[in-house]
């Protein structure tokens, strides 16, 4: 472990590195890269998972189901929160048939279109979702914080320079369907 000046160096193992694993030296920039963000994503949502299962014995999709109503704290109608959470709209669905039968979310009436309806946090749900954000929070904390503020600023500021590139693609280079052989 270097000392001094130098940061920590952590070296992990094969059954702890995982899809990285799969790129190597010789492969294009563009996939090592690719292959090193999706790692971190997944190491970082595992970590998230498991501890919302162990703490609130929830998961994530419901908790980020919860967290799009607390940013939109007037409702939403269905189609919005399936764009927000980037799911289907049956996922989102489902989701809300559980989240009623559990008291965290209600439908009401869109006051914008009679025939649309909304769905919002009940008061026990934001009460409930306020409490697992916390600990969200503090668990991220927990996990970045070895990880230099300053070196979190910077890869924060060039993965917005990355977003803001790849939008313009994005909306243009939209996966046709495939035809069925």
């Amino acid at each position: 472990m270097a000392t001094g000046r130098f940061a920590r160096v952590h070296v992990v193992d094969d059954a702890q590195i995982g899809q990285e694993a799969r790129a190597s030296s010789s492969d294009h920039s563009a996939v090592r890269l690719w292959l090193r963000l999706l790692s971190c994503s997944a190491q970082i949502e595992q970590h998230i998972r498991t501890r919302l299962r162990e703490h609130f014995g929830t998961t994530l999709p419901r908790f980020d189901y919860l967290a799009q109503l607390e940013r939109h704290r007037d409702g939403l109608r269905l189609n919005a929160l399936s764009r927000y959470l980037m799911v289907t709209g049956g996922n989102v669905t489902a989701l809300t048939t559980q989240l009623i039968a559990d008291g965290f979310v209600q439908r009401i009436p869109d006051p914008s279109d009679g025939r649309s309806t909304i769905v919002r946090l009940t008061p026990n749900g934001r009460k409930r979702f306020l409490r697992m954000a916390v600990e969200h929070e503090r668990w991220l904390a927990e996990l970045l914080d070895g990880f230099d503020a300053p070196h979190r600023e910077a890869l924060y500021s060039q993965l917005g320079r990355l977003r803001v590139h790849l939008a313009p693609q994005s909306s243009t280079n939209t996966p046709r369907k495939e035809r069925a052989s």
